[in-house]
This record gives structure tokens, sequence and C-alpha cells, in this order.
């Protein structure tokens, strides 16, 4: 749906300054994560030079927009000044007369409680483009995501949207007899919203669910009825929540208690871009996932070795890739120095791990060899011959990696050529969320799927008071041999190693040590 309208009289744009003029795309952003946005939605992000966004719109679809889109926050928050619509409207405008590609973000989709219909009347005013782009509203998802069904055939045969953000103005008496209702903007009002249905006759025994950040790795789901749901919710910090009420609730809570991580609070300590996968498995089973990313993936201190040795690629026999970043940032700088993947003809790939050849494959290239163990060492010792004499191009990241890798394929006679295609850092800092849920004891599992992540949450523990005695509460789970020694030496211990070393055979591992337990 395409709009655009042009004013015909008094001081309103003309035709031919409509036609000079931008787009304004109004598009929902779902839940939170990119996987639930949609594909007409992350097409025009990634085309955006100005997106203009809201405050529950996840920080990770920011960066699907161009590196020199201008990011523009205008969320509005409970207790703190907020950004006026009016002046929300005038950003839009201007920047749509300017000729620029406008994203207007809105969380969830734009036509649910979205407040879009101020924004697109002051668009049509002044005769500026619009096209509208759904999304994926949190009172579809969220129920869906913690296994509650909002119709079923013999419990909710209908349901009810509604805001719970002003409860007086609604009609209680008519809500009440909706088999199932789910309210957004309402844990404010969680105890007026009970009172009311109470009032009215809703049973008091009615199972209630409250969902947490549905799309998020930190999603929880509160169960309980309207008789104890306050008192269960008591001093938890809830918004952004979905509340929904109604006897479907029961086949929700049948199936989380079930899964067989439910109730355990899992750390998982990837990188801020590669966590979802992961958090995504542990959810799946049931688990409450906190992410606290002790790796930070930048680019190299210096380009130059690296594009040294693309310009030379003709003389490489090898390229050996043992992650998916090295994998991205080599094929990344080899499209910014003008070239693609032909260069690499005549050249052999292997790489480490079944990850990194899905990402390879993203860049239509497929490896000519992976160890049958997906470890470096398994790399060296099944490398196909001869070896004596191979050139060998490794992209690798720029401190602290495979030196193990490297010596030993030059002690049986390659020729190795190390270069910097990445750096990874620690962060600074702790997020709040895992700093408050390490500090209360709140996690069962923290995860490691490298030895960095090991190394580089270690140091960050130690920014807490009674760093050690946290340590020593938590389970440690590894993903693989070369992790679990890094926690050996840094933890004196590992209490969960993976069979296979992905993060599906993580997930295993963790799942049988908590059905032994």
């Amino acid at each position: 749906m395409v709009y655009l309208l042009t004013a015909n009289s008094g001081d309103r744009p003309t035709e031919k300054r409509s036609k000079m003029s931008g787009k304004v795309y109004i598009v929902g952003g779902g839940v939170g994560r990119e996987g639930y946005l949609t594909l007409k939605a992350k097409e025009a992000i990634a085309v955006a030079e100005v997106l203009i966004y809201d405050a529950l719109v996840d920080d990770r679809l920011l960066q699907l927009a161009p590196s020199d889109c201008l990011k523009i926050d205008v969320g509005k928050r409970g207790g703190v000044k907020n950004t006026p619509q009016t002046k929300i409207n005038q950003l839009l405008i201007a920047y749509c007369l300017q000729g620029k590609k406008v994203i207007r973000l809105k969380s969830g989709d734009p036509g649910v409680f979205g407040r879009i219909w101020p924004e697109i009347s002051a668009l049509e005013r002044e005769a500026c483009a619009f096209e509208l782009i759904p999304g994926i509203s949190s009172a579809i998802a969220a129920p869906l995501l913690a296994g509650i069904p909002l119709t079923e055939k013999d419990l909710s045969r209908c349901f009810a949207v509604f805001s719970g953000h002003q409860p007086d103005l609604l009609d209680w008496e008519a809500l009440t007899k909706i088999d199932t209702l789910v309210i957004l903007m309402g844990t404010r009002n969680l105890s007026k919203i009970v009172d009311r249905l109470l009032l009215q006759g809703k049973l008091a025994s009615t199972p209630v669910a409250i969902i947490r950040n549905c799309g998020l790795g930190d999603r929880e789901v509160f169960f309980g009825t309207l008789t104890d749901i306050v008192d269960r919710t008591a001093d938890l910090n809830l918004s952004p929540a979905v509340i929904m009420i109604g006897e479907v609730v029961k086949l929700g809570q049948n199936l989380q208690m079930n899964l067989p991580l439910a109730n355990k609070t899992i750390l998982v300590t990837r990188s801020a871009s590669q966590s979802a996968k992961f958090t995504e498995l542990l959810q799946d089973r049931g688990a409450r996932a906190i992410e606290m990313p002790a790796l930070i993936i930048t680019p190299p201190s210096s380009w130059q070795d690296l594009d040294r040795a693309i310009a030379d690629l003709s003389s490489f026999d090898w390229l050996i890739l043992t992650s998916a970043n090295a994998v991205e940032y080599f094929c990344d700088r080899l499209d910014d120095l003008g070239k693609d993947t032909r260069s690499l003809a005549g050249i052999k790939i292997a790489v480490v791990g079944k990850k990194t050849a899905v990402t390879l494959k993203k860049y239509s290239l497929n490896p000519d060899f992976i160890p049958p163990n997906f470890v470096a060492d398994s790399l060296v010792e099944h490398f196909p011959p001869p070896v004596k004499g191979q050139k060998i191009l490794f992209p690798r990241v720029e401190t602290g990696g495979r030196e193990v890798l490297v010596r030993e394929l030059t002690s049986v006679g390659a020729i190795v050529t190390e270069v910097a295609a990445y750096e990874s850092k620690c962060p600074d800092r702790i997020p709040e969320q895992a700093k408050k849920a390490l500090e209360t004891g709140k996690i069962d599992i923290v995860t490691f799927a490298s030895s960095k992540t090991v190394q580089n949450f270690n140091t960050l523990l130690k920014s807490l008071e009674n760093s050690q005695s946290l340590a020593e509460k938590l389970a440690i789970a590894s993903i693989g041999p070369q992790t679990s020694q890094k926690c050996l030496e840094l933890f004196g211990r590992v209490d969960i190693e993976a069979r296979e070393y992905t993060l599906e055979g993580l997930t295993k591992a963790i799942v049988a040590a908590i059905a032994v337990n």
C-alpha cells in the first residue's frame, strides 16, 4: 500500500515539490530480534537514510540500517521526558521533503496501539509519500511464544486485545464475557484489571499469564490466577509485558513446566551479534536466557596485512577459516577491495565447524575440507596431504588465537601466512540485567563457546563484589576441550562439556546434565 497525496490550494506543497520529496515508511519492528522482522521491513531498513525509532525497538534492528544512516530516538518512556508527537511529525516531514528515505520504526505492529494516525495525518497534510509496512504484534506473538494458543476449540472461541493504560474507560461487563483477554500496557494497572474482572463475576480461579520481553532472550513467563497473580509478581519489573487471561493459559503452563530446562536461568556469553541462535535453542527448551556478551567483535587495528594477502591470493594453495567471524570479515574485505569469490579460484578452503561452513555458504562458497571434530587440533591432524610446502593463508583474530594450529602446520612443512582479519575485545562492563542476576544468585548455568569468552567473563566478574563466591554458585558449561581448558585454568572446574562442539551440542549437554540432577 503506497500513498502519495498532493495538496492543491493555499500555501500547501505543490505536486512538483511532492515529486521531489522523499518517502516515509511506517514500519512494524515486530517483537524483538531480526528473526521476527518481516522481509519487507528488513528491506526498508536496509536502505534507510533516516531512522526514527521508538523505545521498545531492539537495538540490533538499528544495526540493519546503513552505517551512514541518521538514527533518531523518539521513544516514549514512562517517568522521563518524552519527544512530543508534534516534534516527531515535524521530523518525518522535514526529512521526507529533503528527499530522504525515512523509516519510522515502531515495535510490534504500527496499527496496534502504535499512535500512527497523527503521523499519517501530518504526512497527508504536507503531501508526503508514505508506505505502511505491518509488523508482528506482541498481542499475537507473546502468547504463542509462551506456548499458549490464542484460540482453541473448547477453551477459547474468541479473544479481545485491549490497552490496560486507562482501565476506567473500558466496558468490563462486556470484557468479562470474552473467553480470552490479551492486555497490552497493563502491568502498572494489574491490580485494577484483576479487581474489575472479579467484580463483574470472572472466576477467581481463572488462569493468568504475564509474558515479559516476549521476543527477546530474557523472556519470562509468570503464571497464576486472578486470585494470586498480583502477589506472585509484586515488586517485579514486568514492563514491557503482555497480560493474558483465560482458561487457555493452562495449556501453556502445562507445556512450559514439561520442558527440560523449565525454571532454569542460563547466562549466554557469546558476542551480541552471535547470541540469538543459542538463546533461542535454550528458550525452546524452557530456559530463561540472559545475554551477557563477553566479546565485542571489531575490525583489526589495520587492514594492511589482509589487503596485501588478498592482492596476492593466487600464490596460496589453501585458505583456512576457523570461525564465522573470520569468514565474514575476510569475504566482506574481499568485496570492499572490489573483488569477489572468483578471486578464490584454484584455492582450497578448509573450515573448522559446521557454523563456519554455513556462514561460508552465504557467500556461495563450499569448503573443500572440514575436520571430523570441530576443533582446530583436528584440522591439523586430518589435514589432506600433502602438507609440506603448501602455502596457507590464515585470516584470524588479531590477538589471542590459534597459535597451536600455526605451530603444528609449520612443524610439518607448511608455509603459513597469518593475517589479522578481525579483533575481539572484552566489553567495558556487565549489562545491568546480567549484573543484577549474578549478584542476586539468579543464574544457574553460565555457558562458554570459546576460550576468550571464559577469559573475558572472568575479567568482568572481578568487577563485582564477592566475585569468587559468585562464581562458585554457577554451573559452568563449555562447548569443547579448548574452552574447557581455559575454564579449568580460571575456575578450576567444568561441570558440563559438549560432546559435539556446536551450540546444538552444548544445548544437548545442558539438557542431559539437568536430567541427571
